[in-house]
């Protein structure tokens, strides 16, 4: 096939103001599912889809060296951290991620997720408006911390909260919004990089958490972890604890929107409430693309890779694909039990083998953490949501929420 190419020196500005629509627009006015264009100075090909998922994650033909924007390991990732890896030092440093997600840590995330939402709730005054967003990244600032043995005093949450929301909302910022989230991971890598050296000189015990994890491994080599980087990967631990206020949120949307699908929470069990937090994690968007880069020349399809071609994939139009999903813009937890989900057509954090490739390891977390909320909102609480608010999610932004944070009261 021939690829088509956007005509014009540069779309970054298109980006930023189509947000997650930027590629769907031209895969259907190509009617494809890959096309170039550039974007911050540089040609970038551009694909979605099972299929191209898969290629994405073949290790043989692409690699994560190099292929993150240094503005998004400022701010998001942190410089180095494992999204940046490829081959032995991946492999290593996938295996300490996957090392703090077992039954047992993940069973007892559950419970302190619904601890700390019991406490946080019990402060609300009945009939006040509250906006939930900002009482999620506070919630789960403490969760993360608790679960990753950092030491977090109650006066510290707020602020601690706000700066790991800004290296996630700087994302797709420019200007003041990603100065902000530049300053939030200068603050947070010098707090945690503290407490990373108070560990290692005796001064934290020895718990078996993410904190002990962090500051004793050994990379590919043997070498422990310096300070800094130690801390950035304790922080790609927190950090996306803090993330999932954005799905939390996006559920409690979709008990409005939908709000039959309440009395089905109530009544269907723990199977039914997993569909529903996986089917929120695919219908509403979070991550919008990710990129790598091309290792070798090589051909697909008819297209044509040269070595060093930087690829992005749609997550979100990925998870919206008609090729995958029936009815893919219909909210139905209950797809998957009747439809196929797999590595390659369900990525609302990325795809691939969550084992030995890049498929985020923090998935597990994600789905506990909004299991335990949302079953706390359905279950636990007595609220309404704030009517007159703007509910309207703007595609445009990323990462995105509905407009108004969701407002909600207790009853």
């Amino acid at each position: 096939m021939n690829l088509p190419v956007e005509k014009g020196l540069d779309h970054t500005f298109d980006l930023l103001t189509e947000g997650y629509r930027f590629m769907q627009k031209r895969f259907d006015s190509y009617q494809t599912k890959v096309f170039e264009t550039r974007l911050m100075g540089k040609k970038m090909i551009c694909m979605v889809g099972r299929d191209a998922v898969k290629l994405f994650y073949d290790p043989n033909r692409f690699q994560r060296t190099g292929a993150i924007p240094k503005r998004v390991q400022k701010t998001l990732f942190g410089e180095n951290g494992i999204q940046t890896m490829d081959g032995a030092a991946h492999h290593v440093r996938k295996a300490l991620f996957l090392s703090l997600m077992t039954k047992e840590r993940l069973s007892f995330l559950h419970e302190l997720t619904l601890e700390q939402w019991r406490i946080r709730t019990q402060k609300w005054m009945p009939g006040k408006p509250i906006i939930l967003f900002d009482e999620a990244e506070e919630v789960l600032c403490k969760v993360a911390c608790l679960w990753a043995g950092v030491p977090l005093e109650e006066s510290e949450v707020a602020t601690r909260a706000y700066d790991l929301g800004a290296l996630i909302d700087a994302l797709g910022g420019v200007g003041p919004r990603y100065r902000e989230g530049r300053n939030a991971r200068i603050r947070t890598e010098k707090w945690i990089e503290s407490l990373i050296e108070e560990y290692r000189q005796g001064a934290i015990p020895h718990n078996g958490s993410a904190l002990e994890a962090m500051a004793t491994h050994r990379d590919e080599n043997g070498h422990l972890l310096d300070t800094h980087m130690a801390a950035v990967e304790l922080i790609n631990i927190i950090r996306p604890i803090v993330a999932v206020a954005r799905f939390i949120v996006f559920g409690m949307l979709a008990l409005y929107q939908f709000p039959e699908e309440k009395n089905k929470l109530r009544h269907h069990g723990d199977h039914y409430l997993e569909n529903f937090a996986q089917e929120v994690r695919r219908y509403y968007p979070f991550a919008p693309f990710l990129g790598a880069m091309a290792k070798t020349d090589f051909q697909w399809k008819g297209v044509q890779f040269k070595k060093g071609d930087t690829v992005l994939i749609d997550l979100y139009g990925t998870n919206h694909d008609p090729e995958s999903w029936t009815n893919p813009y219909q909210f139905k937890p209950e797809r998957f039990d009747e439809e196929q989900a797999d590595l390659y057509n369900f990525v609302p954090q990325g795809g691939g083998d969550v084992t030995t490739g890049h498929r985020c390891p923090g998935e597990e977390i994600t789905v506990t953490i909004m299991k335990a909320s949302l079953s706390y909102f359905v279950n636990e609480l007595d609220y309404e949501v704030m009517q007159g608010q703007d509910l309207s999610i703007n595609m445009t932004r990323l990462p995105t929420l509905p407009n108004s944070r969701m407002v909600i009261r207790k009853q």
